[in-house]
């Protein structure tokens, strides 16, 4: 080598290149259970949504007659590429688990360790052995209701949010016609007939569509929620004049004495505030509706009490309560369609990104939704509730 060079040999030897691995695709093999939760209709995934992971050359395995109360058969998703199964156990048998309402505790000694269950948390509706039963079982869970996306949205909370409202207000339509002992009005606008009157309590995803509803059916519509940038946005997004006005008894009261429908749609930081106190419900018109959507979290409504879809609405001070938790269930096709369209996606992107471990470390939005890591509590909300250690799950995920 010359005195002169600015290598040495062995830098002008070949050197070994550091080449990017391709990341290895995950295989997903998922369980559909039939929901067993009182009411609760939906399905996780639709036929067409199975065709589409089975493509993939993903497995799915559901239980028969899982898809009966959205009308999809069992023939649909065999078509589809799933494979049916008429052991109660063997769907809760697979990596994945997906379902709409949580599992039981009889459901839970069907899971294999280690497995992820992904569904609604229903934090409310818990005890603090569920919890306890899924950290035995060393469970990574995941809740899609805390799933938030990179514009800090819930997803399927807003998508079920949009059914809820567009739902009360159809419910309602219902329940005032004769048929149904109601005052007989029909909601929307006919010409020389005065407009039905809705008034919404929360200006919301929930409230924004209920409003929408109420307006292309011709109803003169009221909103009323504390915060004026809900308002503002409400206004923009229904591109219509319509009356909005903060929470104030008086002018509330007085809109509920002259209204035919009231829905409540505020849902509070732990339970929904009383936003109609019983002295207001008691000045509202014979045969007025309520539909409380916020009954899940308490109702904003004084005299809300909870009911079913078997027996949804009760009479209190002449008006006709409907306070059924979960409205989605009640149009459970649509529901399933619009949870099966927010899973299939990411799902088949958590499979691209090589698996549920790998995809964790980098994708914020299912750490957002996780609360328990392979057994490991890690999300502060149910550690306040129930009193049990939670970890971090930044901290877990290496």
């Amino acid at each position: 080598m010359s005195a002169f060079s600015p290598f040495s040999k062995e830098e002008l030897l070949p050197q070994s290149e550091m080449l990017e691995i391709k990341k290895q695709k995950g295989d997903l093999f998922i369980g559909l259970p039939k929901e067993t939760s009182l009411g609760e209709k939906r399905v996780c995934l639709t036929p067409d949504a199975v065709a589409a992971f089975t493509a993939n050359g993903h497995r799915i395995v559901l239980e028969t007659g899982a898809g009966d109360g959205a009308n999809y058969t069992d023939k649909e998703y065999s078509d589809a590429g799933a494979k049916i199964s008429y052991n109660i156990e063997e769907a809760f048998k697979c990596n994945i688990i997906l379902k709409v309402a949580p599992p039981s505790k009889t459901e839970i000694e069907y899971i294999n360790p280690q497995t992820i269950l992904i569904s609604s948390l229903q934090l409310k509706t818990q005890t603090k052995s569920y919890f306890e039963n899924l950290a035995k079982k060393r469970i990574t869970a995941i809740a899609f209701d805390y799933i938030k996306d990179d514009d800090d949205t819930y997803p399927l909370v807003k998508s079920l949010s949009e059914i809820a409202g567009t739902a009360s207000v159809l419910i309602a339509g219902e329940l005032m016609s004769g048929v149904n002992k109601g005052n007989g009005l029909l909601l929307g606008n006919i010409g020389g007939v005065p407009p039905t009157s809705v008034v919404i309590l929360g200006a919301g995803t929930v409230g924004e569509f209920a409003a929408r509803t109420a307006i292309g059916l011709g109803a003169r519509v009221k909103v009323f929620d504390n915060s004026i940038t809900k308002l503002r946005k409400l206004q923009l997004s229904l591109n219509t004049p319509i009356y909005t006005s903060t929470i104030q008894p008086k002018s509330l009261a007085k809109a509920l004495m002259r209204c035919d429908i009231a829905i409540g749609a505020i849902r509070g930081k732990n339970r929904s505030p009383i936003i109609a106190t019983e002295s207001m419900i008691e000045k509202m018109k014979e045969g007025a509706i309520i539909i409380d959507v916020s009954i899940d979290r308490g109702g904003c409504f004084e005299t809300s009490i909870l009911t079913s879809h078997k027996s949804p609405t009760f009479i209190k001070h002449g008006v006709i309560h409907y306070c059924v938790p979960n409205i989605p269930a009640r149009y459970s096709r649509t529901a399933s369609v619009s949870i099966s369209n927010i899973f299939t996606p990411y799902l088949l992107n958590i499979a691209e990104e090589g698996g549920f471990e790998n995809t964790a470390r980098f994708d914020k939005s299912l750490r957002n939704g996780m609360y328990f890591y392979h057994g490991v509590l890690t999300n502060k909300s149910v550690s306040d509730w129930f009193d049990i250690p939670f970890r971090d799950i930044n901290l877990l995920i290496l």
